[in-house]
């Protein structure tokens, strides 16, 4: 797991590269479920380097959600 001054310094040099617009443009592709190859493929990068982005920069979070149906059957 990345420390804190490793993830700005990661950033730092994400955006020499790649500038803000750049990194708004992964953050978007990572919340919209790109595939790590998509990914490696528009920044000319491997797909390890995508995870190790995809790491340092945010987590994945998952949250089970209860079908509308099953929900109804609760009410009184």
């Amino acid at each position: 797991m990345a420390t804190p001054e490793k993830r700005r310094r990661m950033v730092k040099n994400f955006l020499d590269r790649h500038g803000r617009e750049g990194l708004e443009r992964l953050i978007r592709m990572l919340q919209e479920g790109a595939s790590g190859q998509a990914i490696a493929d528009e920044y000319s990068v491997s797909r390890e380097r995508v995870r190790q982005w995809k790491n340092a920069f945010g987590e994945v979070i998952m949250i089970y959600q209860v079908h509308a149906e099953v929900r109804e059957s609760l009410l009184p």
